[in-house]
């Protein structure tokens, strides 16, 4: 029968052997692979703070594009329309690409409210064709909608915002009246009464457009008469 201070001897002998393997193969690695774990670290470090460097340079770019945008609709609001046209103009060029989007919708808004229809018109299709964020570049494509019913083929018109039309889309209501003034414009009075009808029942859409669907439908289909007494 072995003596407990024997085994603790062994146990002990066993953990220095076991240390000075460890111990020798961290050498033999660091050897070999010295000059990699090296670099690695500096490439982390350097990516590390390089993404930090652009981070900060971004957030005062965005800055900067907000201050800009803000200055321009001061301009807007002290009737400064030209100025703020121009600052528009150049912050839709060459700001941050949220910016860059705001500007450029705000552009054509203004023209339009000008009454330069045809100008914001291809303001507006610029942006839906652009590579901005979805929802701004569907809005746009239906704003060049309704400045379009008046001289471009309402079949057309339907068939490019009619996909608009879906649940699934936030400008689904405003979509709807568009397909009902083209269809109107084509002559088709029916498809147009229906869709008037629906958008001015419809408690979901934006109070608006409900309103102009009832105009609507009063003005398409007069009150009956009432029948007269034999």
């Amino acid at each position: 029968m072995t003596d407990k201070h024997d085994d603790a001897a062994a146990d002990l002998l066993i953990q220095e052997v076991d240390e000075d393997l460890r111990h020798e193969q961290m050498a033999r690695i660091w050897t070999r692979y010295g000059s990699l774990i090296v670099a690695a670290a500096v490439a982390l470090v350097l990516s590390v703070a390089g993404w930090q460097a652009w981070h900060d340079w971004d957030v005062k770019r965005q800055q900067a594009s907000s201050l800009r945008y803000n200055h321009a609709m001061q301009l807007v609001v002290q009737g400064k329309r030209d100025e703020a046209m121009a600052e528009l103009a150049k912050l839709s060029a060459d700001g941050t690409k949220g910016y860059r989007l705001l500007a450029a919708l705000e552009r054509a808004d203004l023209t339009a409210d000008k009454g330069d229809l045809k100008d914001a018109s291809a303001l507006y299709h610029a942006i839906a064709a652009g590579t901005g964020d979805e929802i701004y570049r569907d809005l746009a494509l239906l704003k060049a909608a309704y400045l379009d019913l008046d001289h471009t083929d309402p079949a057309a018109i339907e068939t490019a915002v009619r996909p608009l039309t879906q649940e699934t889309s936030p400008w689904r209501h405003s979509a709807r009246e568009v397909v009902a003034l083209a269809e109107l414009k084509r002559g088709d009075k029916a498809k147009a009464l229906e869709a008037f009808r629906k958008l001015a029942d419809d408690v979901a859409a934006p109070q608006g457009v409900r309103a102009r669907a009832a105009e609507m439908l009063a003005t398409l289909q007069p009150p009956r008469q009432p029948k007269s007494k034999s």
